[in-house]
């Protein structure tokens, strides 16, 4: 199975310590120059910028196909370049978080997949701890409702 990533998934699965599971769920992850660019850059945490300068064998960089803009402008190049490499390579999915490029992705036919969804199969298939997984996305920046949070917990336990 191959997937192909954006930033956010991958940044926050390395901040929680889980990245690993992205080799377990899906056999190679792809990720555009974008994506490379973004994980790379002075503002992105210490943390993810060794991961990715040591990055594990599973993860490649592709250059994306040229994206044609027009309504994928209200999203950024990263997640472009994820749902155009996506779709041009078949992969199996598309790995986003944000709402407007999941609902574009969704529309040109791309399947999706976010942080929580890919911590919940991990779950599924005791490759980590939900309830760990979840306590530990609290304490960085990533945005979810805390009643989402909530069900998911409320699920596992």
């Amino acid at each position: 199975m191959i997937v192909v990533s954006n930033t956010t998934p991958l940044n926050y699965l390395i901040l929680i310590g889980r990245s690993e599971i992205l080799s377990k769920l899906y056999q190679q992850v792809v990720i555009p120059k974008a994506v490379f660019n973004e994980l790379t850059a002075p503002s992105t945490p210490v943390m993810v910028r060794d991961w990715i300068a040591d990055r594990p064998g599973w993860l490649t960089i592709q250059q994306a196909p040229p994206v044609i803009a027009g309504d994928m402008e209200e999203i950024q190049i990263g997640e472009r370049q994820a749902i155009v490499l996506a779709k041009a390579i078949r992969a199996d999915y598309v790995l986003l978080d944000d709402r407007r490029a999941r609902q574009m992705a969704k529309h040109r036919g791309v399947n999706v997949v976010g942080t929580l969804g890919i911590l919940i199969s991990a779950a599924e298939q005791d490759l980590t701890n939900l309830n760990e997984a979840i306590d530990a996305l609290k304490k960085t920046s990533f945005r979810a409702s805390p009643q989402l949070l909530e069900s998911l917990l409320n699920r596992e336990g």
